[in-house]
């Protein structure tokens, strides 16, 4: 009919075969139509079904949606009854994603469901070493150095799924400086549109900075809302070595601790910036005072000269970001905005 009319009526039980018969006799109208009612109908509910379907057709535009769909309501999406139903292409995709908005722990669980239902699919019994083997690389998908010691100590750390060997490092990772090299990704997951931005305060770099147990601190507020994923920190005069680090986000007023994560690095010995992350973004509001905080261990390092107050950030697809920066009480070695530790802000607009 609509080949000969242009008319076409489509509903919920037709529109994949109809979907299916367009592509093969290559009607890209009625493929448009198709696509159409898929994009209208799509929910965090059926955004898994629907991002199958989509790469089993080729259909990048509807894989796209179902994917944004998915980064904005994570929990509802991985929760609904065809997540568990997708192929281990699509399990993968998903988690490579830095857009997901939900906590490791969490997508861990759902990832553990999905192995179980594949299990089944494939007829094995459902044992540890079977849902290791069917997870294959989705396993090195999940980022577990993001959980809290709590969260990975009761579920990953008792789910079999891991090796012996895997459990002691993750927990090594966790309680130890420096902290030995784990095959799993830290970076954060942000839930957060727009590209990563970073600014430095600094326009010079000097040495040498000392440490002896206070904390390097500098006061900043912004003129819009952002997400703070991490900062860049300056590391030895000395050549390679390894820092233990607590990074903190303080709301200056309140006086509360909004984000902080235990970690160390390794630098090179030039007066390169470093990253050092938390574990998840930190939402920074318009024209609060904050506190950015670094407490470092380790030999003198490289330091920030000439800092300035205010650093504007420019971006050819959102609003200008304005940091203004102020000296805070506290702060190792004295309380200018002149010189100092945490030369970068990394942030999500």
């Amino acid at each position: 009919r609509f080949l000969y009319s242009d008319e076409v009526q489509i509903g919920p039980e037709t529109v994949m075969t109809t979907l299916y018969t367009a592509k093969k006799y290559a009607v890209p109208a009625l493929e448009a139509h198709c696509v159409d009612f898929l994009t209208k109908h799509l929910r965090a509910d059926n955004a898994f079904m629907l991002l199958t379907q989509a790469r089993l057709f080729d259909e990048p535009q509807l894989a796209s949606l179902c994917l944004d769909t998915i980064d904005k309501s994570t929990m509802d999406a991985i929760s609904a009854e065809g997540f568990t139903d997708i192929d281990i292409d699509t399990l993968c995709a998903v988690l490579e994603r830095d857009t997901l908005s939900i906590r490791e722990s969490r997508l861990f669980g759902a990832v553990v469901r999905w192995a179980e239902a594949e299990c089944q699919r494939q007829q094995l019994p459902v044992t540890y070493g079977n849902k290791q083997k069917v997870l294959g690389r989705a396993l090195s998908l999940i980022r577990f150095p993001l959980m809290t010691i709590e969260e990975f100590a009761a579920g990953p750390a008792q789910s079999g799924i891991l090796s012996d060997r895997e459990v002691v490092n993750l927990f090594l990772h966790f309680t130890v400086n420096p902290k030995p090299k784990v095959d799993y990704i830290d970076r954060p997951r942000c839930c957060l549109r727009g590209k990563e931005c970073s600014i430095n305060r600094f326009q010079q770099v000097e040495s040498r900075w000392g440490y002896s147990g206070t904390s390097d601190r500098i006061r900043f507020t912004v003129n819009r809302r952002i997400s703070i994923v991490g900062f860049g920190l300056y590391g030895s005069i000395h050549g390679p070595t390894d820092y233990q680090v607590n990074i903190q986000i303080i709301d200056y007023e309140k006086n509360q601790t909004l984000g902080q994560n235990d970690t160390g690095f390794s630098c090179d010995g030039t007066a390169s910036t470093f990253r050092v992350m938390f574990k998840e973004p930190i939402e920074i509001l318009p024209t609060v005072c904050y506190t950015a905080c670094a407490t470092l261990k380790g030999p003198d390092s490289h330091y920030g000269t000439k800092g300035l107050k205010k650093v504007i950030h420019e971006s050819p697809t959102a609003s200008k970001t304005c940091f203004v920066f102020y000296s805070s009480p506290g702060n190792n070695n004295g309380t200018s905005i002149e010189d100092g530790q945490i030369p970068e802000i990394i942030f999500y607009t």
